[in-house]
């Protein structure tokens, strides 16, 4: 049947594509007969709820569930509120996060003070939805995190042995778009069901030739110390400690993850909604954002995994033992209670900060970073910001700055820049102090790291 014929039976314009899509499907599966169409689709359309678990016309049932549904809220709905850190936050990413807060799925937002502008939502960006997800809500980079582990040797030896340091850097991972291993690396993760979806099956090669590696963009592994200020587990207060900090995600596994879904979800979006397309959702009720919910976990589970074999063979090759390692994603969705409800809390470039909860917020190549103890504050969703966040585009930056004038600050801080690029100096970023002090409210400062031998891509491309 074609999309005129559809209209005619009722079906709603916002659910006709689907319906295509499944009259196909069910045709090709020999499913259901052309005769049976006329009939079927008028039951479907008295009674959606009877048929959101079948097992062919369930996504359409659920998609007139959803369109009633979104039809209700838009005559009586305004946009959630926004709660703002920061004093340093321009007009666009403002403006980007109000246009997120009149996703008629949207349930409540916050913006973290080292927010700025990203692709559909903003960077620093949380949005709290109660039974949608929105890939482009997490990111394209899928999992991108930060991983600390505090190493048993002295300090003094990032100076007395700076070579051994950067050869373990560049030994020990791979940077640069596309850099893949030419014998893969071994590692649990590759034993999950990677068939679980059919992208996920599709990229399994490819995260087998990039496990272990670091990509591109801000993305770092990083020698330096930490200077324990608070009580953490193993670790003295007011001593200093050799650490290893890395920054990555998914790498191009988790690109084509959200470049898959958002694909279905912006042909699902209604035509009223067109303004949102970046920010296209999917239910959590359909085949669909089921699917992109498995693939988006097993994503979260490979970049955990780069992050262990990266920490792996690093030490190893400086000849340490890890006493001490705290981690987390900042680019992820996830299943938590707020405001007495259940609630699926997306954090794109967020660290999350649940009362007692453990993260990691770095500052730039020379600027400090910090172990943090989130607060749980229920404004924020219990979320902090995941870096000290970009004040210019990386065409500005590059514009803007020039190795010659950096290389001497670098020199001044006490770090050697093994390789990275221009777009990527500490000029381009917000100062991560006024950052740490605009969210005192949110996370408390237990341990801050200082960089002191750092790696990065030299090709520096953006993925947020």
């Amino acid at each position: 049947m074609n999309k005129r014929q559809l209209c005619r039976l009722g079906v709603p314009e916002d659910c006709v594509n689907v319906c295509i899509n499944i009259i196909r499907d069910g045709r090709l599966r020999n499913l259901v007969k052309k005769s049976q169409i006329k009939k079927i689709i008028p039951q479907i359309l008295a009674d959606p709820e009877s048929y959101k678990v079948d097992l062919l016309w369930g996504d359409f049932a659920i998609s007139l569930i959803q369109h009633a549904r979104l039809e209700q809220e838009d005559d009586r709905r305004e946009p959630v509120h926004l709660s703002v850190w920061g004093d340093d936050i321009d007009e666009a990413t403002l403006s980007q996060m109000q246009l997120a807060c009149k996703l008629p799925v949207a349930y409540g937002a916050a913006l973290m003070p080292d927010g700025h502008v990203g692709y559909g939502l903003s960077i620093g960006g949380v949005l709290a939805t109660l039974n949608d997800v929105v890939p482009y809500g997490v990111g394209v980079d899928i999992a991108c995190r930060m991983r600390l582990t505090v190493i048993d040797l002295d300090g003094e030896t990032l100076e007395t042995q700076l070579e051994k340091y950067r050869l373990a850097l560049e030994k020990g991972t791979l940077f640069g778009i596309g850099k893949k291993w030419q014998n893969n690396k071994n590692h649990a993760v590759m034993d999950k069901n990677w068939n679980v979806t059919p992208i996920t099956k599709s990229v399994k090669d490819l995260a087998w030739e990039q496990l272990g590696s670091s990509g591109s963009g801000n993305h770092f592994v990083e020698f330096g110390t930490l200077k324990v200020v608070s009580e953490l587990p193993t670790l003295e207060k007011n001593h200093t400690y050799v650490a290893l900090l890395s920054h990555s995600g998914s790498r191009g596994p988790g690109m084509k993850v959200c470049q898959y879904y958002t694909k279905i979800a912006e042909e699902r979006l209604p035509k009223r909604y067109h303004k949102f397309k970046k920010l296209a959702w999917l239910s959590m009720d359909s085949h669909e954002g089921q699917s992109y919910w498995e693939a988006m976990r097993l994503m979260g589970q490979y970049a955990a995994a780069n992050h262990d074999i990266i920490h792996r063979d690093v030490i190893k090759l400086i000849g340490g033992c890890p006493i001490f390692t705290v981690e987390n994603h900042h680019n992820f969705a996830f299943k938590e209670y707020h405001q007495n409800q259940n609630m699926i809390v997306h954090r794109k470039g967020a660290t999350p900060a649940g009362e007692g909860v453990l993260g990691i917020i770095p500052g730039s190549m020379a600027d400090p970073g910090f172990v943090v103890r989130g607060k749980g504050c229920p404004e924020s969703f219990d979320s902090a910001s995941h870096g000290a966040g970009r004040t210019m585009s990386r065409k500005a930056a590059k514009n803007s700055f020039s190795w010659k004038e950096w290389k001497k600050e670098l020199n001044r801080r006490g770090v050697t820049l093994l390789s990275g690029g221009i777009d990527e100096v500490p000029g381009a970023y917000k100062s991560i102090n006024d950052v740490m002090n605009a969210q005192q409210d949110l996370v408390t400062i237990m341990a801050m790291f200082r960089p002191k031998i750092v790696k990065m891509s030299a090709d520096a491309d953006a993925r947020d």
